[in-house]
């Protein structure tokens, strides 16, 4: 198997500084985002769509990006429109003044995770080809690093300095443009444009990559919104914490993610990415019914503690999973078709969570209910996962 060079070793740094000042940016709107939504007059179902949006409109990107980048053997050019296209989008966001305008903003927004995600995904398959799953955890350790650093930028601006949150969107913004700078340095390998077609790629994958996408597809559905925690969370405060007290548990989340994403890729590696990640589903689903069980403040650290390991355990191990069942020539098909369907699976996901309440007890036994069914899944058909 081929042996990653050092310049191409150092793709993966390149693309985690990238994600690192993008996240940044992302990370200072995300825990405001649904206390954005509500100040522009939404409610629960309306907070439901933008998460949904935030993943589904980005996959149905995803898999044509994923096809073309392979059918014309360039990646490099998906990578940098994508990050373009968020900033751009980002810098929109702030100027909204009707809650309809930031779901369609939050949706548009992720179009440019759907252009950039698989193909940036194969340039890290292919720069470290025996380590995948240390090279996707060391990509998601450095994208996490930036968004605790930007929730924690948005806890200053809104606690200390009280900015509003239109211009905390709006800086926000400024830093995403500057994420386009490491990608200048990016190199990708050299390789020919494939044959494959769109039809037949979706269709022929390999069985043991469809059963797993399907399991993960499953997964999808409970993995509603973030912003639903966030506002189950917010309860547990007094009114003036109630905006910048939230941030600081997703502070907590963030920073565990951070720290356990290289260690859980590792171990990925040693024990297989099967095992990692079925294990992060069934945590899922412990968190979500300790959210619809608990209402305290020390419940709800523990719980995004949980959250945190969840993401660790699930985020690049996936994709490093994908990667193993794939080949090299259609991988970026491959994670793209993986990131459409489980995106996709987040739209209705978040919406029936939005319309059972958002922040009700009702949404979390959802959540960890279909959580629940997906270990199930997981574990009946994973001998087919071979």
């Amino acid at each position: 198997m081929e042996k990653p060079t050092r310049a191409f070793g150092r793709n993966i740094i390149l693309l985690g500084l990238v994600s690192f000042l993008n996240d940044l940016s992302s990370e200072m709107i995300f825990p405001i985002l649904p206390m954005f939504i509500i100040e522009l007059g939404g409610a629960g179902v309306a907070i439901g769509l933008a998460g949904g949006l935030q993943e589904s409109v980005a996959n149905l990107l995803k898999v044509i990006c994923g096809y073309w980048s392979d059918k014309t053997g360039r990646r490099k050019i998906f990578v940098t429109s994508g990050y373009l296209t968020s900033a751009f989008f980002k810098l929109l966001l702030a100027g909204a003044w009707a809650w309809q305008q930031a779901v369609v903003l939050t949706g548009l927004e992720r179009t440019g995770k759907g252009l950039r995600s698989a193909p940036r995904d194969a340039i890290i398959s292919d720069s470290m080809p025996d380590r995948r799953g240390r090279g996707f955890g060391i990509h998601r350790a450095l994208d996490t690093a930036g968004a605790i650093f930007g929730s924690i930028l948005a806890f200053v601006l809104v606690w200390k300095l009280d900015i509003s949150l239109k211009n905390i969107i709006l800086i926000a913004a400024v830093a995403a443009f500057l994420s386009l700078i490491p990608i200048i340095f990016v190199r990708e390998k050299r390789r020919q444009p494939s044959d494959a077609r769109l039809r037949l790629s979706l269709r022929q994958l390999p069985g043991s990559l469809k059963t797993f996408i399907f399991a993960a597809g499953i997964f999808g559905l409970a993995d509603i919104t973030f912003m639903f925690f966030i506002l189950r969370a917010k309860t547990a405060f007094t009114p003036e914490w109630q905006t910048a007290g939230p941030i600081l548990l997703y502070i907590l989340f963030n920073t565990v993610y951070a720290a356990l994403a290289v260690p859980l890729g590792i171990l990925s590696d040693k024990i297989g990415h099967r095992n990692v990640i079925v294990g992060g589903y069934f945590v899922f689903g412990l968190m979500s019914f300790g959210f619809a069980i608990f209402s305290t403040l020390p419940a709800y650290i523990v719980l995004f503690t949980l959250y945190g390991i969840v993401k660790a355990s699930i985020e690049g191990n996936q994709r490093a999973f994908v990667s193993d069942l794939s080949a090299s020539e259609v991988r970026g098909t491959a994670l793209g078709t993986y990131h459409t369907i489980t995106g996709l699976a987040a739209l209705p996901g978040s919406v029936i969570a939005g319309l059972l309440g958002a922040a009700t007890r009702a949404t979390f036994i959802y959540a960890g209910s279909m959580s629940f069914l997906a270990v199930i899944v997981f574990l009946v058909l994973r001998r087919r996962m071979r």
